[in-house]
């Protein structure tokens, strides 16, 4: 008889920070499970547990140092890898009972930590990684990365020294993925890097493959729209070609969607920012993508409270805002980050005061939320079902619209929707909306 398998080791992931992460754990989970490894659910079934952790804020920080401290007493044997990483001695300092402590992106020292703390039993004859890849995200939307890295130098960020500079990877070899996702049932691709409009700069925008795709984040756009899937962009800045994607938008291949992030609209502050500073400018274009494409819905985010920051330049900031009506926006008391320049700019705003600004910020944006939305109520629109109760739960079902994505943005709720299910599309039609979200039912 043959000799029973022996039970693989049993990994455990916690992962914080933004969706430029998840996808670093994503990729560190495909590559302990092509080695043989388990993904435990929880600490008490995990053999060794891996923290993705996010150093960009202090407050982000602070989390990341819970998280670790929960694992260590939850489990016990924990790796440390990402952003904060790069500070191992501070962590060493705090928890020196940690395995080992990485940096971000470096995947192969996670994996050689977790095989050194929980060697792998041989598993031969066995298929254990999924054509697509292994998700931390639901079967019907993932998130495709397509750069590492960031040469821009904002004055309040640390991101191209945790990252590096920009790093572009092959427009065929993102491709390749993006069919491979959307073949194993993915609906809605999230392109994400840490500055999607650069895509390509490095690599001189030079063809690759048999088809010779150009790297450039228009030419990738179009071929993504090809998939069948929804295609959203993430992290874009305003640069001169931003305008052919919104021609795509209005061909329908991409998703009439963009997340840019403003930060300001003062144009002393954005200077002080290291910003484009010509927020007229940026008025103008807006208008423009508006005409091309009535839908555009565009989501930013920004800084309340930065150095320096009179009441006068807020109130400045509010009115742009109330000018551009801007569909979603997320908004950050400033806070100093080690190691960013703009700890050295004269005239610190108080916490109380940041604080303020920031709660006034995001009423003044739930205001035009609730405007904008409300302009939908009587439409018909195609929305993407997450989550579904089911018949005997009352039938109503959570999805998204075009203008929203996962976790940041706003929801539709559906009512009478007994055979929805997560991933499917549904044509519905919007009977109400509050300040984030709308409220309908299938056609």
């Amino acid at each position: 008889m043959a000799a029973a398998l022996a039970r693989p080791k049993r990994v455990g992931m916690v992962s914080l920070g933004c969706p430029k992460a998840l996808v670093d754990s994503e990729r560190i989970l495909n590559r302990l499970r092509a080695d043989g490894y388990a993904i435990a659910p929880d600490y008490a079934g995990a053999d060794v547990v891996v923290v993705n952790t996010c150093g960009f804020l202090d407050s982000a920080r602070a989390e990341s140092l819970e998280a670790i401290g929960e694992a260590l007493a939850e489990n016990g044997r924990v790796v440390v890898t990402g952003c904060m990483g790069a500070e191992a001695e501070a962590i060493r300092a705090r928890f020196p009972e940690v395995l080992a402590i990485t940096g971000p992106q470096q995947y192969e020292a996670v994996v050689g930590a977790v095989r050194a703390a929980a060697p792998q039993p041989p598993q031969p004859f066995v298929d254990l990684v999924p054509e697509a890849g292994l998700k931390l995200t639901p079967r019907h939307y993932s998130y495709l990365k397509i750069a590492e890295g960031c040469n821009h130098r904002c004055s309040f960020c640390i991101i191209p020294t945790l990252r590096g500079k920009l790093d572009s990877r092959r427009p065929d070899a993102i491709l390749r993925e993006a069919e491979k996702l959307v073949a194993a049932g993915t609906r809605e691709l999230l392109v994400i890097s840490q500055d999607t409009s650069a895509y390509g700069r490095d690599l001189r925008h030079a063809r690759f493959g048999a088809s010779g795709l150009r790297a450039h984040i228009t030419d990738l756009a179009r071929e993504l729209g090809k998939l069948g899937a929804w295609v959203r962009l993430h992290y874009v800045y305003p640069y001169a070609h931003v305008d052919a994607l919104v021609e795509l938008m209005a061909e329908g291949l991409i998703l009439p969607y963009l997340d840019i992030p403003f930060q300001h609209a003062h144009p002393r502050v954005l200077k002080a920012m290291r910003r484009p500073a010509d927020e007229a400018r940026v008025l103008d274009r807006i208008a423009a993508w508006r005409r091309l494409v009535p839908d555009l819905a565009i989501r930013s985010t920004f800084i309340a409270g930065f150095p320096g920051e009179t009441e006068a330049e807020f109130e400045h900031l509010l009115a742009w805002l109330e000018e551009a009506q801007l569909d979603r926006v997320g908004c950050f008391a400033y806070e100093p980050v080690a190691g960013a320049d703009a700890n050295a700019l004269a005239d610190p705003v108080p916490a109380e005061v940041r604080a303020a600004r920031r709660d006034r910020l995001m009423a003044r944006a739930a205001a035009i939320s609730a405007r904008r939305l409300e302009a939908k109520v009587g439409r018909e629109i195609d929305v993407l079902v997450d989550a579904a109760d089911g018949p005997e739960q009352g039938g109503g079902a959570t999805a998204r619209s075009p203008w929203d994505a996962p976790e940041i943005d706003g929801r539709v709720l559906l009512r009478d929707a007994p055979n929805a299910k997560p991933g499917d599309l549904l044509r519905v039609r919007i009977e109400d909306a509050d300040a984030f979200d709308l409220y309908g039912v299938p056609c």
